[in-house]
C-alpha cells in the first residue's frame, strides 16, 4: 500500500461534496453528545461508512478503479479473476455447488472469475453476491448485464447469508479491512480507547478516555501475544468482531473454501514496536493519508488485517488453515505467467505485462496483499498453495 500523505495535499473537494461532508460530521457529532462526549473509534467509523445516504459506503460516490478513490487487484486487471478463477475450478471440481462473494465491490471480480469459469468448463450453479450497500449493487448488477445470458442467469444477490450451509468457494477479497475497528494507545501498563470527540468549535477530534471492557480485555490478551513489549504511546487497531464474522462464513459453509484476500501481515510484524502509529489509512481519489477526519462520507477508512487473529478465529469456528502466501506467490502458483504470454497481439502482452508487473511485484501490490485459504472438508492440495506456505510465521 501507499505511504500515508499529509492530509493538506489531498485534492479539494467539490461544493456539493463538502455540504454532503458536513452533513455527515453534523450526524456524528449527534451520536458523540447522545454518548456523552466520546465515541470508541469503532462507533465512528460504522457511520462515516455505512450511515444510510450519507457513510461511505451508502452515499452513491465511485469508489472503485481509476477514477475512483483506490483501486483493487481485480480493479487493476482480470488477470487476478482469472488466476482466482482457476483456484475456484479446482474446488468446485471437488465440492460442486455455488460461490459466494461478499460485498464484490464494482461486481468486476464476479463477472471476470464467471467469465474463466466457462472457458475451463467448471461453472458454479449459482454465483451469490452479498451485497453491503444498494448503489454498489446497482453497480454489479450493470456489469453483470454485459454477460452472456448463460453466465448472467447464475448470479444473485443476497441480503443475508443463506439458511442452508453451501457446498463451494466463499470469497472475501479486502472485506476485512473494510470492518469496523477500535482503536487504542498504550499509557504505561494499561491502555486508552482512542476514539472521537466533538470540540468546543463543534468540530470533530481525536480523544482518549476509558476502553471499555471488550477493548481492555483484546489489548491486554494482544500484549501477552507478542515477542516484544509494545511502548508507551504506541497506537493500534483491533477488529473485536473480525471472530463473529469469520464464525458466520465458517456457518455459510458446510464443504469447501474461504478464500480471503487483503493487506495484512502476521500479528507480530503487524504490531511491531516500531510501528508507532499502527496502520490507519484514509484513502480518497487515490491518494492515502491518516486523518479519518478530514472527509468523512467521502473516503475510505482501513487498517491492515492481523491475520494471526484471522486464523485463531477460523479454527475455532471450525475452519482449517490450508495455507497462507503473498498475493504474488498466490497468482504466481495460477498461472498468471501463462496469461500475460497468451496474449493475442504484442500491444496486449506490454499491457497484460504492466498489469502483472503491479499485482507481483514486492513494491507494488504482490507482497503487501496476503492470500489465506480456510477449508472445511477440503483435502486436495491446492495449486494456489504450491509456491509458497508461511503459515509458520502466524
Amino acid at each position: 500500500m501507499s505511504s500515508a500523505l499529509s492530509a493538506s495535499t489531498l485534492p479539494e473537494p467539490s461544493a456539493e461534496e463538502t455540504a454532503h461532508s458536513e452533513r455527515l460530521v453534523a450526524l456524528i457529532a449527534d451520536e458523540i453528545r447522545t454518548a456523552n462526549g466520546f465515541v470508541g473509534f469503532g462507533a465512528f467509523m460504522r457511520t462515516a461508512l455505512y450511515a444510510p445516504g450519507l457513510g461511505y459506503y451508502s452515499a452513491g460516490a465511485r469508489k472503485f478503479g481509476r477514477a475512483g478513490d483506490f483501486t483493487t487487484a481485480p480493479e487493476t486487471s482480470a488477470l487476478s479473476g482469472r488466476c482466482v478463477a482457476r483456484q475456484c475450478a479446482e474446488i468446485l471440481a471437488e465440492t460442486g455447488g455455488d460461490i459466494l462473494e461478499f460485498g464484490a465491490g464494482s461486481g468486476v471480480l464476479a463477472a471476470d472469475i464467471l467469465q474463466a469459469l466457462a472457458e475451463l468448463g467448471q461453472l458454479p450453479a449459482r454465483y451469490l453476491i452479498l451485497a453491503v450497500a444498494a448503489d454498489l449493487r446497482d453497480r454489479q448488477q450493470h456489469r453483470v448485464a454485459a454477460l452472456p445470458a448463460r453466465l448472467r442467469s447464475r448470479v444473485e444477490w443476497l441480503e443475508c447469508l443463506p439458511a442452508t450451509p453451501l457446498r463451494g468457494v466463499l470469497i472475501a477479497n479486502e472485506v476485512l479491512d473494510a470492518l469496523p475497528f477500535e482503536r487504542f494507545v498504550v499509557r504505561g501498563e494499561h491502555a486508552a480507547s482512542l476514539g472521537i470527540s466533538v470540540d468546543a468549535r463543534g468540530d470533530l477530534v481525536v480523544a482518549e478516555a476509558e476502553p471499555d471492557a471488550a477493548l481492555a480485555a483484546a489489548v491486554v490478551q494482544l500484549r501477552a501475544s507478542l515477542s516484544a513489549q509494545l511502548p508507551n504511546g504506541y497506537a493500534g487497531e483491533l477488529r473485536l468482531q473480525q471472530a463473529s464474522w469469520i464464525g458466520s462464513a465458517a456457518d455459510a459453509l458446510a464443504h469447501g473454501v474461504l478464500l480471503v484476500m487483503d493487506y495484512g501481515l502476521p500479528r507480530d510484524q503487524l504490531f511491531h514496536p516500531q510501528r508507532l502509529g499502527g496502520t490507519l489509512r484514509c484513502h480518497y481519489r487515490q491518494r492515502a493519508h491518516d486523518d479519518p477526519l478530514r472527509l468523512p462520507g467521502l473516503q475510505d477508512i482501513t487498517a491492515w488485517v492481523d491475520f494471526t487473529a484471522v486464523a485463531d478465529a477460523a479454527v475455532d469456528a471450525g475452519f482449517e488453515v490450508l495455507g497462507f502466501a503473498t498475493q504474488a506467490a498466490f497468482l504466481i502458483a495460477l498461472g498468471i505467467e501463462g496469461e500475460v504470454a497468451a496474449a493475442s497481439t504484442p500491444i496486449d502482452q506490454v499491457r497484460r505485462a504492466s498489469e502483472a508487473r503491479r499485482l507481483i511485484l514486492p513494491g507494488e501490490m504482490g507482497e503487501a496483499f496476503k492470500v489465506m485459504v480456510l477449508g472445511k472438508g477440503v483435502s486436495l492440495p491446492l495449486r494456489g498453495l504450491q509456491l509458497q506456505d508461511l503459515r509458520r510465521s502466524l
